[in-house]
């Protein structure tokens, strides 16, 4: 079994040792520029077109991340890169799901507890209590609800906030209350005082979140994207950050990245950034996810994450 590897940042020889640790029976070699040899399973991350480039008889290419959305982008670019009958996997979860949880969990607690008020304050020497927000009114609203979704829905249970989740599918998750199709959307942002971005990028989340969609929620809800930039229009969340229709916002992820200096952003007070790091791949469980796969697809039984080309997750 032969299986080529690219990433453009990250070094080979972990992802190498480790995958010849698990599957003694392949030969994993990092690809080059001119490397035409044969190949039975491709792992890439903004692969090269030269890479993938007729090579039909693959197996399957594993995307190195759980967005698909960059080499997807890159197939509508370059169809002739990879055909569609070679089978697309994303890494679904590979450790991501906890950090997914902690950041949302980190960000929730935050704002109900007022903590970014009383950060505002420390700022002015003002010790002032504050209202306390009521759980029962606080609910918590996530924009999609696949495997990230439901694992960050699931981590806000304990805390007794109210919890639904939008979808493209109607999903019976214990507990929480799903909301599905762009019909169900107004329903669903009438009474959620946080929104979570969990959404795959596809055409139709593309500028999802503008002026109309952030004006649906109650005055002063709160908004935390850790899925993709594409997905807000950053013009009109601002506007909604400045009128106090937003009240704060967490942002993990931007239009462009990294978010340029003088971003506007940057020196929000009611916004915290981070640089696109709400979850990155940890590599033993990335590896560990592959290994299963290439075996279940070995031994004839479908690899789960395949993602689907039409939907664009």
């Amino acid at each position: 079994m032969e299986i080529i590897w690219y990433h453009p940042s990250q070094s080979a020889a972990a992802w190498i040792n480790g995958l010849q640790q698990r599957l003694p029976q392949a030969r994993v070699r990092a690809w080059q520029p001119g490397d035409k040899g044969p190949a039975d399973y491709a792992l890439v991350r903004s692969p090269p077109t030269e890479m993938l480039q007729g090579r039909a008889t693959l197996r399957g290419v594993f995307a190195l991340g759980a967005g698909v959305d960059e080499i997807l982008k890159q197939l509508q670019q370059h169809p002739e890169m990879l055909p569609d009958t070679v089978p697309l996997y994303r890494l679904e979860d590979t450790g991501m799901a906890r950090q997914m949880q902690e950041y949302a969990v980190h960000s929730v607690l935050s704002w109900f507890r007022r903590f970014d008020d009383y950060r505002l304050q420390q700022q002015q020497q003002c010790w002032q209590p504050l209202p306390a927000y009521s759980r029962e009114n606080f609910t918590i609203g996530i924009l999609g609800a696949g495997v990230l979704g439901q694992s960050v829905a699931e981590s806000l249970k304990p805390w007794g906030f109210p919890l639904r989740v939008w979808s493209r599918s109607p999903k019976a998750i214990d507990g929480v209350t799903s909301f599905a199709g762009s019909n169900a959307l107004p329903a669903f942002l009438q009474e959620t005082r946080v929104v979570i971005n969990l959404l795959p990028s596809t055409p139709e989340t593309l500028n999802l979140i503008d002026h109309d969609f952030l004006q649906q929620l109650p005055h002063g809800a709160f908004f935390l994207n850790i899925a993709r930039g594409a997905q807000v229009v950053e013009d009109d969340l601002l506007a909604a950050l400045n009128s106090g229709q937003l009240k704060a916002a967490a942002l993990d992820v931007f239009q462009v990245e990294p978010l340029p200096e003088a971003h506007p952003l940057w020196s929000h007070p009611r916004v915290m950034i981070t640089p696109h790091n709400a979850a990155v791949t940890l590599i033993d469980e990335a590896i560990d996810y592959i290994a299963r796969a290439i075996n279940q697809d070995q031994a004839g039984e479908p690899p789960q994450g395949r993602v689907d080309r039409q939907r664009g997750y």
